[in-house]
């Protein structure tokens, strides 16, 4: 089934930067004018979270309150890829990062809603 693949992940010192990118698994995998495409993280013994969005058709972008100003997501549509800009790393953003789709782009926020999950990209931040 196609998915999007997340790379970039790895060791990152507190307060410095690491990016991320997410691109689909194979052609089958498209990305429609109304999607929105997230990234979530999830910690140890802990749920999946929202990280941060954007929408396809006007590139909108959302984040939680817990990486806004540090993190920025920004997609090439030409090839189908999300990127997730990371800076200012601190110790709680240690964590798998996944990226996937969701076709109602009014549900940004819920998990549940989202598609298409890859493996993951390991992130941890050593201080």
């Amino acid at each position: 089934q196609a998915h999007m693949v997340e790379s970039g992940g790895g060791l990152g010192q507190t307060g410095g930067s690491l990016s991320l990118a997410c691109t689909p698994s194979g052609p089958s995998f498209v990305i429609y004018a109304n999607d929105v495409m997230g990234w979530f993280r999830q910690a140890p013994g802990k749920e999946r979270e929202f990280v941060a969005g954007i929408t396809w058709r006007n590139n909108k972008k959302y984040y939680s309150d817990s990486v806004k100003g540090r993190f920025t997501i920004s997609r090439v549509a030409a090839e189908n890829a999300v990127y997730l800009e990371m800076n200012d790393l601190k110790a709680e953003d240690t964590g798998i990062y996944y990226c996937a789709r969701n076709s109602d782009a009014y549900t940004w926020r819920d998990v549940s809603k989202y598609a298409g999950w890859g493996q993951g990209t390991q992130v941890t931040v050593y201080s």
